[in-house]
């Protein structure tokens, strides 16, 4: 049995906020941001609006998009890094937002490789014969932990949540192959120091701004740029495809130039590669399902279409996908 997507969904907040904008707010520059990123504009949260919200927006997509009752859903996995609360779970929140109630849930941690991993999970969990309506949402709220004094990370991140709706395949189409990754010895690259049980929340770490989110960009781009390259050539090696038989690449939308040398190094052409971080910076969770929606949404994906995702994230994590599209 094999898990396939039969629903897709996104939202972004209403708030924009341009590289014109943060011109105003750091030493920096709509044409500096643009050549070395790709991006040109971000969304963010209104006042009060957290995760929760959005991907209980999704989730109502999702629900209509599919016909779907909400005690039809059995399973939500919410893959995200910036949940409302450390407890109680994204999840939850979005289960009593719907009113759900015949479907347990829990949260994911993978950084911007977390929708991979939830997808992996969930479809795991259909491939049981268990479960038959999971929500695999990715959504995050990085306005929430970024420092919009420091110009190496304020310029790349955007709010967002995007999701899908797993359901078992009733021919060969669904998921056909994933690769993933993790390795701790980079974690000091790209983290968020403060706020867990190593650095509890204190006036010392506030006052080291210890809740934002800290980056080493070389060394993550560095690393980036071959390992969501190394991946996405090994997954289409190991199941004999090329970059030619691939119809769209969605890949993470970090940095533009990564996305150019991972779709360089599998020979997939530009025009079969989804590239929307000019519109919504990174979303880390949140990019992908973001994509696989818009590529829906716009007849780029179609029936029988084989579809390939990567990602790269802090941890250091990373995830390639391989998807034959249809129910």
């Amino acid at each position: 049995m094999k898990a396939t997507i039969t629903a897709t969904a996104k939202y972004l907040p209403k708030r924009v906020l341009t590289n014109f904008d943060l011109e105003k707010m750091v030493d920096t520059s709509d044409e500096w941001i643009r050549t070395r990123t790709g991006i040109e504009t971000r969304r963010l949260v209104s006042k009060g609006q957290a995760s929760a919200d959005m991907a209980t927006e999704v989730a109502k997509i999702l629900l209509e998009r599919s016909n779907t009752n909400k005690n039809e859903i059995e399973l939500i996995i919410i893959a995200t890094v910036t949940p409302d609360t450390i407890f109680p779970s994204t999840a939850a929140r979005v289960q009593h937002n719907l009113d759900a109630q015949s479907c347990w849930g829990f949260d994911l941690s993978g950084a911007c490789t977390g929708f991979i991993y939830a997808l992996e999970t969930g479809a795991k969990f259909i491939e049981s014969g268990k479960y038959k309506k999971i929500m695999i949402i990715g959504v995050d709220t990085m306005s929430s932990i970024i420092d919009y004094t420091d110009r190496n990370t304020c310029v790349l991140f955007g709010d967002g949540a995007g999701g899908v709706l797993l359901e078992p395949s009733i021919n060969d189409n669904g998921i056909i192959d994933s690769i993933l990754g993790i390795d701790g010895a980079g974690g000091e690259s790209l983290i968020m120091p403060g706020g867990g049980s190593l650095h509890p929340a204190s006036a010392d770490t506030i006052k080291k701004k210890m809740h934002y989110v800290y980056q080493d960009g070389k060394t993550v781009f560095k690393v980036a740029v071959r390992g969501m390259a190394d991946i996405s050539s090994e997954i289409l090696k190991r199941n004999n495809f090329t970059g030619d038989d691939v119809k769209l690449f969605i890949p993470h939308q970090a940095n533009k130039r990564i996305i150019d040398a991972t779709a360089k190094r599998c020979k997939i052409p530009d025009e079969r590669v989804l590239i929307n971080i000019d519109k919504y910076g990174n979303t880390t969770a949140a990019t992908i399902p973001i994509g696989i929606d818009e590529a829906i949404s716009d007849g780029t994906i179609k029936d029988g279409d084989l579809v390939l995702t990567a990602s790269f994230g802090a941890g250091f994590t990373w995830g390639s996908m391989l998807i034959r599209w249809g129910k």
